[in-house]
């Protein structure tokens, strides 16, 4: 049996796992020091990027580690999607918008966290597309030997075409 999982993959994954507690900290202690000089709506802008972010990463996470490790479609695809759709462009809106009055060390983080994401949304492309095509040749094979069983053997007749049947034509006449 052929092991599909990504090993780069799989080590984003566990890195990434240590790094987001940090990004988070730094996220909230810049945001924290930099909140009275925001606008109103950037302040709730900010704010409900970090819920947003903070419980799709969980999830992200979990579904990588699942879909990865265990080699699962949907679970990888899962993770795959929030990797691409919610957590990307949200970290890049908060690397270059230039509105939330970036700091330095912010920067830093979000760059690390971008690379992670980046990396991780084409290795898991490349990941799921190696798990569909390995599951749908097994899938293609296992359905020829199923019929291959079913087929009844060559020299064997089958109970419809019996010697003496009307209506077939037969090479005696």
């Amino acid at each position: 049996c052929e092991i599909l999982s990504s090993l780069p993959l799989q080590m984003s994954l566990y890195f990434n796992v240590y790094f987001f507690p940090f990004w988070w900290l730094i996220t909230v202690a810049v945001l924290y020091l930099k909140y009275p000089a925001l606008s109103d709506y950037y302040k709730f802008i900010l704010v409900t990027i970090m819920i947003l972010v903070s419980l799709t990463e969980l999830i992200r996470l979990y579904l990588g580690y699942v879909g990865n490790l265990l080699e699962k479609v949907p679970e990888l695809a899962g993770f795959w999607l929030l990797t691409l759709l919610p957590q990307l462009p949200i970290i890049l809106f908060l690397l270059f918008n230039e509105g939330l009055k970036i700091h330095s060390l912010e920067r830093a983080a979000h760059i690390i966290f971008a690379a992670f994401l980046s990396f991780q949304v084409v290795a898991a492309f490349f990941t799921l597309r190696r798990m569909v095509n390995t599951l749908a040749t097994r899938f293609h094979r296992t359905e020829f030997h199923r019929l291959e069983e079913q087929r009844p053997a060559p020299g064997a007749l089958s109970p419809a075409a019996g010697s003496g049947s009307r209506g077939c034509w037969s090479p005696e006449g």
